[in-house]
């Protein structure tokens, strides 16, 4: 089954957007793949606005979030795995979601020959 987040996140952006709010996400800069400006990195997370009018190209799919954004000037290719992703809020009243780190769903579930037998079972004995 595949993780509900990458839905989550596109569906709390799109009513933060409609309601005429700010969207900004918290990432985890220490997660592998991310590509954040480690100098606006605080605590190992950074928050980034990402308001239709403060970023270029976002691409808000299944797997990766990415885009591009000006950071004291400069614009920066900014590039992250969705899991990466603890928070997305409103910066005008904060409302949003926050995730939990060890969120089910991100792998198939065990197959059955991996959890032993569940019933007893037949031999036959010659």
């Amino acid at each position: 089954m595949t993780s509900t987040r990458p839905y989550l996140v596109r569906a709390i952006y799109e009513w933060i957007v409609d309601n005429g709010f700010t969207p900004f996400l918290m990432v985890d800069a220490g997660r592998e793949g991310v590509e954040v400006p480690e100098e606006y990195v605080q605590d190992g997370k950074i928050i980034l606005n990402v308001a239709p009018s403060a970023v270029k190209d976002l691409s808000l799919a299944n797997d990766w979030i990415s885009f591009n954004a000006r950071f004291g000037g400069r614009p920066r290719d900014v590039r992250f795995p969705v899991p990466a992703v603890t928070a997305v809020y409103a910066r005008e009243n904060g409302r949003g979601m926050v995730f939990s780190e060890d969120e089910p769903g991100g792998e198939p579930p065990p197959s059955p020959e991996d959890k032993g037998p569940s019933r007893p079972t037949l031999r036959v004995v010659k």
